[in-house]
């Protein structure tokens, strides 16, 4: 039994490495896109072959687990959450690269507008990614909660933000090129903050045991 605490330990220890090394990732893609730095563009690179890695790693340990030791109650639910965090952390690592492959097909266009509400969408989706896995951290449910109701705030800045390029795009048709990669940006942020609310989701399932997916009113 001590060595099954042990391994739930490591499991989650791996988890947040992982975390923080999305978060990083995240971040970056960010600033790649607003410094149109190239030498960040190849450091996400090198870390989501790292998060990929770490991905399998972490499904190995959760499945293997899950054999063994036939968990119950809620070990069995943080083994459940843990397999389904790991790979909503795997997908984070993707949509921080598909933000980079924009910033790098944007470098030799002039800045739009300095890039509309990106930025501020950015900084409230990394609140959310690093609000969820503190949530899951402290096994903090309101926490979670929180970041179930920030999702709606994403959505509207997406929708602002969709409005106000086609606007711009309609101006001139050499914005076309650069309006549909930030649109492409503003969808990888809405996904990345889709990917928080799975993580919050699932915390609270592992706090509470309550489903709340596809049930709004729960949120409230």
């Amino acid at each position: 039994m001590r060595h099954f605490v042990e391994e739930l330990g490591e499991l989650k220890n791996r988890l947040l490495a992982m975390g923080a090394l999305v978060e990083s990732a995240i971040y970056r893609s960010v600033q790649c896109l607003a410094q149109k730095d190239a030498n960040l563009a190849q450091q996400i690179l090198q870390d989501e072959a790292r998060i990929n890695q770490m991905e399998i790693e972490i499904d190995e340990l959760a499945t293997r687990l899950l054999a063994l030791q036939q968990p119950m109650a809620a070990d069995l639910r943080f083994l459940t959450a843990a397999i389904k965090i790991n790979n909503d952390l795997e997908r984070m690592g993707d949509l921080a690269v598909n933000i980079v492959e924009r910033a790098l097909a944007l470098r030799p266009e002039p800045v739009v507008q300095p890039l509309i509400d990106i930025p501020r969408m950015a900084q409230l989706t990394q609140s959310m990614v690093r609000k969820s896995l503190d949530a899951f951290v402290r096994g903090d449910a309101e926490l979670a909660r929180s970041v179930l109701l920030a999702d709606d705030a994403v959505d509207d800045l997406r929708d602002s933000i969709y409005e106000e390029l086609v606007r711009f795009m309609q101006e001139d048709s050499a914005h076309v090129r650069p309006g549909v990669s930030l649109m492409f940006v503003a969808r990888s942020l809405e996904r990345l903050a889709d990917h928080a609310t799975n993580i919050a989701e699932d915390v609270l399932f592992l706090v509470q045991g309550v489903e709340v997916r596809h049930h709004a009113e729960a949120r409230d």
